[in-house]
């Protein structure tokens, strides 16, 4: 395949965007909203905003979104849901970051709320024989796990409290969960080293 010029590929998608708008079958625009959900689950507002963003017309956009409603393929509770469960699997996240990143994918307040609700009451069930620390706590310390070598490596006890500290603080956590997580993570370490 030959290589384009950054002009050639600019004339490519101008074409391609006037043929988007052009269309009249709304099984094309059905199918180009398949394909984008074929990478991962998204929400209804991120396959919105890539259809319109590819120049479909919005009544077309509409009602494919519509039947992949109907479908099942699209669900911004269940999208919600595995966002969160996701993050706190992979990448821990305290409720502030959570609530920001579903936001900008397009989940509604009142649908974030209810998730982040459902997180914090499961972690409480999970935990309550252990002493309940919440869902944040809990994600708080899976992230220091995580990061622990690189703490580690910070000799003095404060400046390593301090660092974990701004680690959680930069990945959402409310100030009072990051102080309480880092003095007790730097504390767990010094009776290791006992």
């Amino acid at each position: 395949m030959a290589y384009r010029t950054g002009t050639e590929r600019l004339e490519a998608r101008r074409v391609r965007l006037e043929r988007h708008a052009a269309e009249t079958d709304p099984d094309v625009v059905l199918n180009a909203a398949a394909r984008f959900l074929e990478m991962r689950s998204r929400s209804v507002d991120e396959v919105r905003r890539h259809l319109t963003t590819a120049a479909y017309p919005d009544e077309l956009i509409r009602r494919a979104i519509d039947r992949l409603l109907e479908l099942g393929m699209l669900d911004d509770r269940a999208f919600a849901q595995a966002w969160v469960e996701s993050r706190d699997r992979a990448r821990p996240r305290g409720q502030v970051a959570l609530r920001r990143e579903l936001a900008l994918k397009g989940i509604d307040r009142e649908t974030a709320a209810a998730v982040l609700s459902e997180r914090s009451e499961s972690a409480m069930a999970e935990d309550s024989e252990s002493g309940g620390v919440g869902a944040d706590q809990a994600a708080a310390e899976r992230l220091l796990a995580k990061n622990r070598a690189a703490l580690l490596r910070v000799p003095e006890l404060r400046a390593r409290r301090m660092r974990a500290y701004s680690l959680l603080a930069r990945n959402g956590f409310d100030p009072e969960v990051c102080r309480e997580v880092s003095a007790r993570s730097v504390a767990q370490e010094l009776d290791l080293d006992d």
